[in-house]
């Protein structure tokens, strides 16, 4: 069968010519309702980026990834490394609230919440239109010799795409080690902290690599995101898609001629004008169908319409809808598939909700020292050695700490420290101390102990030891 000729088909990435080489992609400024609407969108969460590390909800950070101390902070709530299940619940409910609206609407958290798409498109790409013109100087400027104009746009862009890289860095720092540390090694200056500011710049380098020069592979190439529409989409899935039955008509797309009865002589809507394939930022054309690298950005909905409107023909030619909406008429409903990804994030938010109500303020851990058994004292006494440790989520300083044993007469005494101690805001407190227990009260060689920890007269929190004593014999 022979394919027609107004049809398509790549065994190849748009960003990738017949060579094997890069494909540079010149996209046309984009504009229109929908462009309109993601950039209040994009600059909103912009905005949220760079004020979320300086937010404080309680004391704590609002967004806080401190990898290298194991501490979270989630719109202001901390987790430390003895929350690590619930992070990891956290993070399961992102990625299954991310699937649901990938099978439900594509991937249109691609383009318009993406920091990748924002920063590329609402940033480094508006910077380029405003220096190198739109997409036809674009292209002519590549073409360009190296005269005095092209240096001094190519180094005036190069220069903004390093500040504002560097600007980025500084930002995932703060989300890295925190606002405060962030500001007080700013203040002290960058030689007092060579170890943060090497880091920093190989960021900064990675960012301008990315926005100066991979710019749209990350999304085509790098992103397993992407990957996962190939495995998540199905025909009721909403995306950005072209009504090829409204388009190509009978006798398909054809140029657009003026007095000319199109509906009569049986031409679909589209009139062949590539605005669609100009203004992609990705540079694919969406007529031939759903592709790996679309995004869902609606620049080419923009683009559509508007020449829809210069030829007077109904706007929608490229919109949002799903395959079965385009073929069947058929209007957007819950599947079953997207109705058993609902019932699974309802089960666990609930198990989070729940988990975070049982969650303390405090966490104790007593352990014994690692290679000890026990010690045998006059007056029949036995003393066993333990350490401990005290984690304090919260961001107002513990007074007056101190252990007690519940049900069982003996003595706690303490190593290097008073009796009572405190515990600083979101800080640890860690020691040694001494569990010492008449052996007519141990039950045999292995006795489990219930030990409280006060602050003050208050109860804060109970953990449990097991305390070894010598083997009795019938």
């Amino acid at each position: 069968m022979e394919t027609p000729d107004n049809e398509v088909f790549r065994d190849s990435i748009g960003t990738i010519n017949e060579e094997g080489k890069r494909n540079w992609i010149f996209p046309k400024k984009p504009s229109g309702p929908y462009y309109d609407k993601r950039k209040l969108v994009s600059y909103f969460l912009l905005a949220f980026l760079f004020a979320a590390p300086f937010i404080k909800i309680n004391g704590n950070q609002f967004l806080m990834f401190n990898v290298l101390e194991r501490r979270f902070n989630i719109f202001g709530f901390p987790f430390w490394p003895q929350d690590f299940h619930l992070f990891v619940i956290s993070m399961i409910i992102g990625v299954v609230f991310i699937t649901l609206f990938t099978v439900g609407f594509g991937r249109i958290f691609c383009g318009w919440i993406c920091p990748q798409t924002i920063f590329m498109e609402m940033v480094f790409r508006r910077i380029e239109y405003w220096i190198d013109g739109d997409r036809n100087k674009q292209m002519r400027l590549k073409k360009q010799k190296w005269d005095a104009e092209k240096i001094k746009k190519r180094l005036l862009k190069w220069f903004i795409f390093l500040v504002i890289s560097f600007l980025i860095a500084n930002i995932f720092l703060a989300y890295l080690i925190g606002s405060d540390k962030l500001l007080r090694y700013i203040k002290e200056g960058p030689t007092e902290h060579l170890g943060t500011l090497f880091p920093l710049l190989i960021f900064t380098g990675v960012f301008y690599f990315i926005f100066a020069w991979f710019r749209e592979q990350v999304c085509i190439i790098a992103c397993p995101y992407g990957r996962l529409q190939g495995v998540l989409l199905d025909n009721k899935s909403i995306v950005v898609a072209y009504d090829h039955k409204r388009g190509e008509g009978e006798s398909g797309r054809k140029k657009f001629r003026k007095n000319e009865d199109r509906d009569a002589l049986g031409h679909g809507d589209c009139i062949d004008c590539f605005q669609c394939v100009h203004v992609c930022p990705t540079g694919i054309d969406i007529r031939n169908g759903t592709q790996l690298e679309c995004v869902n950005c609606t620049a080419c909905i923009d683009e559509c319409d508007t020449i829809m409107e210069k030829i007077d023909k109904p706007k929608g030619l490229i919109r949002y809808a799903s395959e079965d909406n385009i073929e069947k008429k058929e209007p957007f409903k819950l599947t079953a598939r997207m109705k058993g990804y609902i019932a699974v994030l309802i089960i666990l938010i609930g198990v989070l909700l729940g988990m975070l109500a049982l969650r303390n303020d405090v966490e104790a851990r007593v352990l014994r020292l690692p290679g000890q058994l026990y010690e045998q004292k006059d007056n029949n006494i036995i003393s066993n050695v333990f350490t401990y440790k005290i984690v304090n989520k919260t961001t107002e300083t513990i007074k007056d700490v101190s252990f007690k044993l519940r049900g069982i007469n003996g003595e706690i005494k303490m190593v290097s420290t008073n009796d009572t101690f405190e515990v600083k805001e979101s800080g640890l407190a860690e020691g040694t101390l001494f569990i010492e227990l008449n052996q007519g009260d141990l039950s045999g060689d292995k006795n489990t102990l219930t030990i409280d920890v006060y602050s003050g007269d208050k109860l804060i929190e109970t953990t449990s030891v097991t305390f070894l004593g010598p083997r009795s014999f019938n």
